[in-house]
């Protein structure tokens, strides 16, 4: 296992946030694929509360292996390379995404981490695995997206390694930096390079489908409108103008 790295996720503008924050997960994938990109959607990331509001934050990665007997002990907790020590150093604001390998039967985090990670001011959890002591998470009011709840420690099938690298979380290429946006569709990724572009073209998109949505409650047929051909273009484009 190596030591851990140094680099901190750069803080996410407020502007930033604000915009992201009034689009759903299913327009930035539909903007992220005019742009060339199918695998942003972390598979396995289902909200573990109904209701949870959606969160915008910088990725801060957190990486597992199969377990090793001669490394995943209860005294691997203690170790400068753990998920405590992963922890005491996420920024607040940040949404931490833990790559589980999809392991479902033991849980990566529990009650009492996800209870300092809130009170470090984490804004969320995302992972493609499972939490344990259920009840005692829902509690601590951090908001989670994963698989659901197991009760055997994650030492009993994972083996933690390291944080701030590149992972892989639900089958999508995770690195620090990159931003994640999570609502009741799951948890999306925006690589770093591209959150500008992506909060530019979010107004319209929003705006366009609201004007499609409205059309369609005034009866009108789908071939022609989503997708727009080119007469429907010119009257949304006029129409919307105008307002």
């Amino acid at each position: 296992m190596s030591a851990h790295p140094i680099a901190m996720p750069e803080p996410l503008s407020p502007a930033v946030i604000k915009a992201l924050s009034g689009v759903t997960t299913a327009t930035i994938t539909t903007i992220l694929l005019t742009k060339g990109l199918r695998n942003v959607w972390m598979r396995g990331t289902t909200p573990l509360l109904p209701g949870q509001p959606r969160l915008v934050g910088r990725a801060f990665t957190l990486r597992f292996v199969p377990s090793r007997e001669d490394l995943a002990t209860p005294e691997s907790w203690a170790s400068p390379i753990s998920t405590r020590a992963a922890i005491e150093a996420m920024p607040a604001g940040v949404i931490a995404v833990v790559d589980a390998m999809g392991v479902t039967d033991a849980g990566i985090f529990g009650d009492i981490l996800c209870a300092r990670m809130k009170k470090r001011g984490v804004a969320g959890l995302v992972s493609d695995g499972v939490v344990r002591d259920l009840s005692g998470v829902l509690g601590t009011g951090l908001p989670v997206w994963c698989q659901g709840a197991a009760a055997p420690a994650s030492v009993t099938s994972l083996t933690f390694v390291s944080w701030q690298e590149p992972i892989a979380c639900g089958g999508v290429a995770v690195f620090p930096n990159d931003v994640v946006v999570v609502d009741d569709d799951g948890a999306v990724l925006i690589p770093a390079a591209l959150v500008d572009a992506v909060v530019a073209a979010a107004p319209e998109q929003e705006q366009k489908e609201a004007w499609i949505m409205q059309q369609i409650e005034n009866g009108a047929a789908l071939p022609g409108l989503y997708p727009m051909n080119a007469e429907t273009k010119a009257r949304y484009e006029k129409e919307t103008k105008k307002a």
